[in-house]
């Protein structure tokens, strides 16, 4: 039952209260910085990778998975969990990586000085200019990608921090806040369905970053395995989204990719981390945990 809280007359000072509800209030704060010490590890590969399997750390798993599938050794990689719901993210070695304290956060120590890289978008435009792979060059196809990548990092909030906050974690349900974003998610929707009715992929004819940024989102969406929302949203309407995200996880890249960092679901799809490709067959959590 979706009921309106009490009306709220905003304070003229707005003052922190700590225990403001919800399962990330233990996290939440309105400053940044770290809050303890703590070194981040570093493995043997150019590219060390600090994440959790939410959608934009997919983001990036996927992209290397995808790279490494093309033959781009340099892009070996190891895969570091970050628990964010402990903390970890506001770790002093993370925060130095990551100003922001989100996940995924990248470092790249390939060259003479370590480079870091961080927002899950700016991390894809990087490896695609590094490698020279899933961005085109010319100006206009090169633009309609750049486009749909900066869509997705502009929607997704409204999905995420809008429509998933208050449909399934808010300590209350709110009608109002509800209505208001799952208006906007359905728009979303319906303007990636128009354009995937249009296009094979979401920039054009070729598979982009602009594919690997918005199916970790959009994609599970559409499946109903974002928030339990599927049936509430009438996900199975749009067709065109439904056709490019099945295309899409079919790609034994995005199936490696989405077990990277993954600590929720079954144990033979969550692989802590990643630090070599046979990891996928040795090292998922059904093979390391303890036989009964």
């Amino acid at each position: 039952m979706m009921n309106d809280t009490p009306s709220y007359t905003p304070p003229k000072v707005w003052v922190w209260n700590k225990q403001n509800g919800g399962p990330f209030a233990n996290i939440n704060r309105p400053i940044a910085g770290a809050t303890h010490d703590k070194e981040l590890p570093v493995g043997r590969h150019p590219l060390q990778l600090y994440s959790l399997a939410t959608p934009n750390g997919v983001k990036v798993t996927v992209m290397l998975e995808e790279l490494l599938a093309l033959g781009h050794q340099g892009a070996e990689y190891d895969a570091w969990l970050i628990r964010i719901s402990e903390g970890d993210q506001f770790g002093s070695g993370f925060v130095a990586v990551n100003p922001n304290s989100k996940i995924p956060a990248l470092m790249d120590r390939s060259g003479p000085k370590p480079i870091r890289v961080f927002e899950s978008g700016a991390i894809l435009v990087y490896l695609a200019e590094k490698f020279g792979a899933f961005l085109p060059t010319a100006a206009a196809e090169r633009a309609e990608c750049l486009s749909w990548l900066f869509w997705q990092m502009g929607s997704a909030p409204y999905l995420g921090g809008g429509f998933g906050h208050f449909y399934a974690y808010a300590p209350f349900k709110i009608k109002y806040a509800i209505d208001r974003f799952a208006m906007e998610v359905k728009r979303q929707l319906d303007v990636l369905d128009r354009r995937l009715a249009e296009s094979r992929f979401v920039a054009g004819d070729e598979y982009t970053i602009a594919d690997i940024a918005i199916w970790p989102w959009y994609g599970q969406l559409a499946k109903g395995l974002q928030y339990g929302a599927g049936e509430f949203l009438s996900v199975q309407d749009y067709k065109n989204v439904q056709r490019w995200t099945d295309e899409i996880a079919e790609r034994p890249a995005v199936k490696r990719g989405r077990m990277v960092n993954r600590a929720v679901g079954e144990p033979s799809s969550q692989l802590h981390e990643r630090h070599d490709a046979s990891d996928f067959e040795t090292k998922t959590q059904d093979k390391l945990a303890p036989s009964s």
